[in-house]
């Protein structure tokens, strides 16, 4: 059956089933992927930014607004440079459309033609052999085939064609491609998707979709042995909205900041893209541009030992209100989901894009009170799917289920993602604390431990977890509704300085109070030396907020008392400093 011209549902479902083709090759794509880095993650991003579009794009009358609703789900929920490449064609796209019913193939051609070439302008430093030349080379086969034909079976078929012969020619233009023998996983994913589309214009059923064979013979089938250098470790992307943003500017400063920088959108909304050693400087620099309302930053270098070289078959994972120093970290290999910091309509990710000094600077210096949420569940869920192609199980340890909501969520995202076992551990503590529950799991993994043998032990280790924190003002417990502003006033007042802990169900609990801060860590350290006394100490260590000298005068009495050195001494995640304050010290210890 010929198909004249494309409607709005029409056009709705072709997109469905083109995602539905990409999201079936996601694992070939995660395998093949090299460029720009071989983080093995190409299919989950681009399946993600798909999933963007089944889940919030809206069929409306108007052609123009439905591929507008599609292009602003793409953007929205865009991962990864293939991923926002491929939205900023539909944002293209979708301003090229006039606005009409219907869809000839004549206006098709000529539309994506555009499109494609604003994609490439996206890019600030564009590379051939990737996307961008297989979706060029397509919109000019969909061009010259629109003056021979009027029928979209037959445009869309003969430009496959030439996108696949495109896809075949990847490596002859990027070298690296040529030296690990795979095509680009990006550009493969995009003749996934017109594959999609042209079935479902010959087919006009999507149900037929998820028979479509998307793994050509003649690509490589097995896993590239290339190895390559990771020059910026943190993939960074953020969506923008204010109104005349500079562009101009953004793309200047990213342009110091790294590589693979994209900037797709509009003065009114954009999104970006870039590979950086230091997300928290760029998005410092950007913070007078416009408000950040979605921000989401990946470990190539963590996401490359995964898919490269695992230390262990089991994977470990934690929040970052876990406080352990980032050496010990990258030594086990361990993946940190971040938590969601917000200033007002600013948002930031904990210990990624904001420094501990940066937040509390605007801690002192901005009038709203910040806020924390633990990350969604689609994140959670889009890690233990990228980990379970990697790794045989999947540990995941998360701050108390009485403080925070995260511990609810992994476990959620664990339910969905059935390929490989994950457990999920509520260690019924945070910060230091939950520290040194990780450093137990990770040492263990080290030894050879089990899956089985981590849980088992864990509810040993949480049982014998303790942690004191030495407050030092009340104000930033006020400010967040912690406690009431009588309470505060009365303690302010009376110089009252309280020591919180948390009780054995995971919940904060008042441990006693001083009259001033010299008294309070009289009290903390006699604490210490009393349970000290009674069990041996597997090991202990510090965190602050701003208040190094104090860590460190704790250092020096409790390694007098208890005989070495603390574990670590180091800045507590933002996302715990939200509540507590600046000036806090907690220690925690754990016991034999």
């Amino acid at each position: 059956m010929k198909i004249r011209y494309i409607n709005s549902r029409r056009l709705y479902l072709a997109f469905l089933a083109g995602g539905n083709a990409v999201i079936q090759d996601k694992d070939y794509l995660n395998r093949i992927n090299v460029f720009p880095v071989p983080d093995a993650d190409t299919g989950t991003n681009l399946a993600a930014t798909m999933r963007s579009i089944a889940e919030t794009a809206v069929v409306s009358r108007s052609l123009k607004t439905t591929l507008r609703s599609i292009a602003d789900a793409a953007l929205s929920g865009a991962r990864g440079n293939s991923g926002l490449i491929f939205a900023q064609f539909l944002h293209s796209l979708s301003t090229e459309i006039e606005n009409e019913n219907h869809l000839t193939v004549r206006t098709f051609a000529e539309s994506v033609r555009r499109a494609a070439h604003s994609a490439h302008k996206a890019m600030l430093h564009p590379v051939e052999g990737t996307m961008l030349t297989v979706m060029r080379e397509w919109a000019e086969a969909v061009h010259q085939k629109a003056a021979k034909t009027s029928d979209f079976v037959d445009l869309l078929y003969d430009s496959l064609q030439a996108a696949k012969q495109s896809l075949l020619d990847t490596p002859k233009r990027l070298a690296v491609l040529a030296k690990a023998g795979v095509v680009d996983a990006g550009a493969k994913g995009f003749v996934d998707f017109i594959e999609g589309v042209w079935h479902f214009t010959r087919d006009g059923e999507l149900r037929e979709i998820t028979q479509i064979s998307v793994s050509s013979p003649e690509l490589p089938q097995k896993v590239h042995s290339f190895r390559g250098e990771i020059t910026y470790r943190y993939c960074t992307e953020a969506l923008l909205e204010g109104k005349n943003m500079d562009l101009g500017k953004v793309r200047s400063i990213m342009e110091s900041c790294g590589d693979s920088a994209i900037v797709a959108g509009s003065e009114q909304k954009f999104r970006l893209h870039i590979h950086t050693n230091a997300p928290a400087d760029l998005f410092h620099e950007l913070k007078d541009i416009g408000s950040t309302v979605q921000i989401k930053v990946d470990d190539m270098r963590r996401q490359y030992e995964a898919s490269h070289n695992p230390k262990s078959p089991i994977a470990l994972v934690t929040d970052s209100a876990c406080d352990l120093p980032p050496g010990f970290i990258d030594e086990h290999q361990i993946h940190v989901i971040p938590f969601n910091l917000s200033f007002g309509t600013d948002q930031y990710l904990d210990k990624l894009t904001i420094t501990p000094d940066q937040f509390y600077t605007l801690l002192k210096t901005r009038r709203e009170h910040p806020q924390s949420s633990q990350a969604p569940v689609a994140l959670m869920q889009n890690l233990f799917s990228f980990l379970s192609t990697f790794y045989e199980s999947i540990l995941v340890f998360n701050l108390s289920s009485g403080l925070s909501g995260a511990w609810g969520f992994s476990r959620q995202a664990a339910e969905e993602v059935t390929e490989k076992r994950i457990s999920v551990i509520d260690t019924k503590t945070l910060s230091v604390a939950e520290g040194l529950i990780v450093m137990r799991a990770a040492e263990a993994l080290s030894s050879g431990a089990s899956h089985d043998e981590i849980v088992r032990l864990s509810e040993d280790w949480i049982a014998k977890t303790r942690i004191l924190v030495d407050i030092a003002t009340l104000k930033y417990l006020v400010r967040g509704g912690r406690i009431s502003p009588m309470k505060g006033l009365v303690a302010r007042l009376l110089n009252l300085k309280p020591i919180i802990t948390i009780d054995e169900n995971g919940k904060g609990l008042p441990f006693g109070k001083s009259f001033g801060r010299r008294s309070n860590m009289k009290k903390i350290l006699r604490m210490i030396g009393e349970m000290a006394a009674e069990k041996k100490i597997w090991h202990y260590a510090i965190v602050h907020a701003q208040n190094l000298p104090r860590a460190q005068a704790y250092a020096l009495k409790l390694e007098e008392s208890l005989g070495r050195p603390p574990a670590y001494i180091m800045d507590v995640s933002p996302v715990i400093g939200v509540h507590n304050g600046i000036g806090v010290v907690g220690v925690a210890l754990m016991f034999e």
